[in-house]
C-alpha cells in the first residue's frame, strides 16, 4: 500500500457539526478532491461520505485503478466521513471512489459527488482540479445589485450551449469560443442577461443538463472550468449577468452517480414513494436528512462562490413542494399533519434562498414554480419561500394557446390575455417563452401561429410586442428571436441561415397602398426584438414597476368582439408614460379612442407592422405627431384617436426626451 497521511485535512469539528446540522454551505471547500500541501509535500486530500461503507479507497490512473493502493479513514466523529492526504497526486488525475457497503458488502466505484471536473462523457471519471482563477469582473460583482434589482430591466436570453450555434463537421463551440460570438450577439440584441440551461456536468447530453451527476462540475464537453469561467467573466465584462438553471428536485441513477451511493439509499428516500420521480425515470433526494441538505446548499452557493454567476434558477419547484406530485392515490405519503406538502422540502428551499441573499448580496434566485403555491417570491420572514422571481407559467400558457387560436375565434377567448393582470402582482414574475415551449411536437413559436406566413410572422411579432410590454420581467429562449422555422434540436444549431437575404416578403391578405420593401421576415423579427429590448431598457415605464400593480392600467379591456386592447405602462415619478395598443385580428382598426393622461403631442415610437420589421406600415415621419382632444375618456382627461394596424401592437409616447412645460396633465373643458 502506498503512502497515505490521515487526520490532516481541511475539515474542522465545527465542519463537521454545521454538516451534520444541515446547515453547511461550502462543503466544497472541505470534501472531495483538495490539492493541497503538507509539510510542504503536494498533493491531494480526498474526502468522501459514506457512512454505510466498511471500506473506501481511491482508485484513479495514479494507482493503476487498483482498489487495494490508496485506503481512506473513516473520521473518529461518526460524521460517516472517509479521508486520506495522497502525496503527488496533481490536478488532472483521474480518479473514482471504490467503496465496499457493510450493509451488503456490494462493490460499487463511484465519482466525487463534489468533484470540480469530471471526464468527457461518456467517460465517467471525476478528474481532480484546482479552480484558482484571477477574475476581471470586480467592478460589475461590486455593482450587479442595480442590474438585478426588480426595479431594473431584466430581459433575459436562454440558451443551451451546446446547440446555440455549432462549429465545423457540427462540433461543439468551446466555452471560450461562446465567450466571443454569444457576448457580441446578445449585447447587440440588447439582452440585459443569458440563462443557461443546466452547465453542470450530466452522462445523457439529451437530457439537456436536468439529469445532474456532476454538482459541482461544468460539463467537460464545452472545455475546462476555468474555460466556463472565462465565459462568466467575459460577459460580465460585456456588461450582461448569468443565470444558472439548477436542478435539486431530482438526479439520474446511473451507476457511477449519487444513486445507492455507499450501498444503501444515501443521498434518496429509500421509499420509492417518496424517492422515486415517475415522470423522471430518477432519484428524488432525501430533503430531511441533514447531510444531504448541506449538500444541496453548499452547490447552489458554489456556483455564486466560485463561478461569479448572478442568479441561479430552481427546475422543477412544485415537484419537490408537492407529495403527491404526479402520483396517483396510495402512490404517496402524507407529511405529519395528513397534508400533501412536502415540508421538508420547504424548508431546504426557505433556508436557501436566506442563506444566498445573505452571503451574495445583489444576486437573484428564480423559481420554475407551477402551480399556484403562495407566496413563492415572497420574504422568508413573511412565510415566503424567499425567491426573488417566479416564472409565470400561467401567462405562458394562456398567452400561447390564445395566440394559436384562428383569430376569428379569438373573440370567445378574450378572458385569456386578460385574467393575467389578475395575479399578475401576487408575485414578482418572470414572462417565460422557454425552451419547454418549443420541443416534443408542439413546433417552434412561429410555426404555431395560424394562418399564413404572412399572419405567422405578423402574429409572432405581436407577441413579442406583448410579452415585452406586459408587466414582469422577459425571457426568450434562443431562436425565437428570429422566428426559427424548426423546433429546437440539441443535436444542431439554430438555424441561422434563415437570416440570409431574402427576395420579399410575403403579401397580406388584403391590398395595401404602400410598397413594400423587400426584407428578410426573420431578420425583421430579429430588428424587433433589439428594438423592443431598447424600449424596455431606455423607458423607466416599461420596466420600473414591473412587480407593482401602480406600474398598469387598463385602458380597454373589453372589446372582445374586436379582439383589441389597450393599456398604459407607468414608472415612478417623472417617467414619461407608455400608451400600449394591440390588435389581435388580421383587419385594421381606424379611428380608435384612447384616453391619456397628458395633454402634449403623442407620438408612435414602434409599430410591429412597419416595414423594417417585415411588416407593411411605413415608418411614420418625425413630424407626424397625434393631438389630444379635451375629451374624457377611460378615466383619462383627454384622449386620442389611433389606426390599429392588423395583428400589431404600437407603443405611443408623449413627446420624446424631457417632458417640455407644455406636457402636463389636462383639465378637460367644461
Amino acid at each position: 500500500m502506498e503512502n497515505v497521511v490521515y487526520g490532516r485535512g481541511p475539515l474542522t469539528e465545527h465542519d463537521i457539526y454545521l454538516f451534520r446540522e444541515g446547515t453547511h454551505t461550502r462543503l466544497y471547500r472541505k470534501l472531495g478532491a483538495q490539492p493541497m500541501k503538507i509539510d510542504g509535500c503536494a498533493g491531494t486530500h480526498f474526502a468522501v461520505w459514506a457512512p454505510n461503507a466498511e471500506q473506501v479507497s481511491v482508485i484513479g490512473d495514479f494507482n493503476n485503478w487498483n482498489p487495494d493502493a490508496h485506503h481512506l479513514a473513516v473520521r473518529w466523529d461518526s460524521s460517516g466521513i472517509w479521508e486520506g492526504f495522497i502525496p503527488g497526486i496533481a490536478a488532472g488525475a483521474l480518479y473514482k471512489y471504490y467503496i465496499r457497503s457493510r450493509v451488503n458488502h456490494h462493490v460499487l466505484r463511484k465519482g466525487d459527488p463534489f468533484a470540480f471536473c469530471w471526464e468527457t462523457p461518456p467517460r465517467t471519471a471525476s478528474r481532480v482540479w484546482d479552480l484558482r482563477r484571477r477574475w476581471q469582473d470586480r467592478e460589475w460583482v461590486a455593482g450587479r445589485a442595480r442590474v438585478n434589482n426588480l426595479s431594473a430591466p431584466i430581459s433575459i436570453y436562454e440558451v443551451h450551449p451546446g446547440s446555440w450555434r455549432r462549429g465545423p463537421g457540427n462540433r461543439f463551440l468551446t466555452w471560450r469560443e461562446l465567450a466571443r460570438e454569444l457576448a457580441n450577439y446578445v449585447a447587440e440584441q440588447g439582452f440585459t442577461h443569458i440563462e443557461f440551461l443546466p452547465v453542470m456536468e450530466h452522462p445523457f447530453y439529451g437530457s439537456w443538463g436536468y439529469q445532474t451527476t456532476g454538482y459541482f462540475a461544468p460539463t467537460a464537453r464545452y472545455g475546462s472550468p476555468q474555460d466556463m469561467m472565462y465565459l462568466i467573466d467575459h460577459l460580465h465584462r460585456r456588461g450582461i449577468g448569468v443565470i444558472l438553471d439548477w436542478v435539486p428536485s431530482h438526479f439520474p441513477a446511473d451507476e457511477h452517480g449519487l444513486g445507492f451511493f455507499d450501498g444503501t439509499h444515501l443521498y434518496e428516500h429509500a421509499d420509492p414513494r417518496k424517492g422515486f420521480h415517475p415522470d423522471w425515470n430518477s432519484c428524488i433526494f432525501n430533503y430531511g436528512r441533514n447531510e444531504v441538505r448541506s449538500f444541496l446548499l453548499s452547490s447552489a452557493h458554489f456556483w455564486l462562490d466560485r463561478y461569479h454567476v448572478d442568479g441561479l434558477r430552481v427546475d422543477a419547484v412544485a415537484s419537490m413542494l408537492y407529495l403527491d406530485y404526479s402520483r396517483r392515490e396510495g402512490e404517496w405519503l402524507p407529511n405529519e399533519h395528513g397534508g400533501r406538502e412536502n415540508l421538508e422540502a420547504i424548508s431546504l428551499i426557505q433556508r436557501l434562498n436566506e442563506t444566498i441573499y445573505a452571503d451574495f448580496p445583489g444576486v437573484q434566485t428564480l423559481a420554475e414554480e407551477s402551480t399556484a403555491f403562495p407566496m413563492v417570491s415572497r420574504p422568508t420572514s413573511s412565510g415566503g419561500l424567499g425567491f426573488g422571481l417566479k416564472w409565470d407559467m400561467g401567462w405562458m400558457h394562456d398567452t400561447l394557446r390564445y395566440f394559436g387560436l384562428d383569430p376569428v375565434h379569438r373573440k370567445y377567448h378574450h378572458s385569456e390575455l386578460t385574467f393575467s393582470i389578475w395575479y399578475a402582482f401576487w408575485e414578482n414574475f418572470v414572462l417565460p417563452l422557454s425552451h419547454d415551449e418549443v420541443v416534443y411536437g408542439k413546433g417552434s413559436l412561429l410555426r404555431r401561429m395560424p394562418g399564413n406566413d404572412w399572419q405567422k410572422f405578423a402574429s409572432l411579432r405581436l407577441l413579442l410586442g406583448y410579452m415585452f410590454t406586459h408587466p414582469g420581467k422577459k425571457l426568450l429562449f434562443m431562436g425565437g428571436e428570429f422566428g426559427q422555422w424548426d423546433e429546437w434540436n440539441h443535436d444542431q444549431s439554430l438555424d441561422w441561415h434563415l437570416l440570409q437575404p431574402q427576395a420579399s416578403a410575403p403579401q397580406p391578405p388584403t391590398p395595401n397602398p404602400q410598397p413594400l420593401t423587400p426584407v428578410n421576415l426573420h431578420h425583421g423579427i430579429q430588428r424587433l426584438v433589439r428594438d423592443l429590448n431598447r424600449l424596455y431598457r431606455e423607458e423607466p415605464a416599461l420596466h420600473e414597476l414591473d412587480c407593482e400593480d401602480n406600474g398598469f392600467q387598463w385602458l380597454d379591456c373589453t372589446r372582445s368582439d374586436d379582439s383589441t386592447l389597450g393599456w398604459l405602462r407607468k414608472g415612478r415619478d417623472g417617467a414619461r408614460p407608455m400608451l400600449v395598443a394591440a390588435n389581435f385580428t388580421p383587419v385594421p382598426r381606424a379611428d380608435y379612442r384612447f384616453g391619456v393622461p397628458l395633454q402634449c403631442d403623442w407620438h408612435v415610437i414602434l409599430n410591429s407592422n412597419s416595414q423594417q420589421y417585415g411588416g407593411t406600415d411605413p415608418e411614420p415621419p418625425a413630424a407626424d405627431r397625434l393631438s389630444p382632444a379635451a375629451i374624457p375618456w377611460q378615466g383619462q382627461p383627454c384622449s386620442i384617436t389611433v389606426t390599429l394596424p392588423p395583428l400589431a401592437l404600437v407603443i405611443l409616447s408623449p413627446t420624446p426626451g424631457p417632458r417640455p412645460p407644455d406636457c402636463r396633465p389636462m383639465t378637460p373643458d367644461p
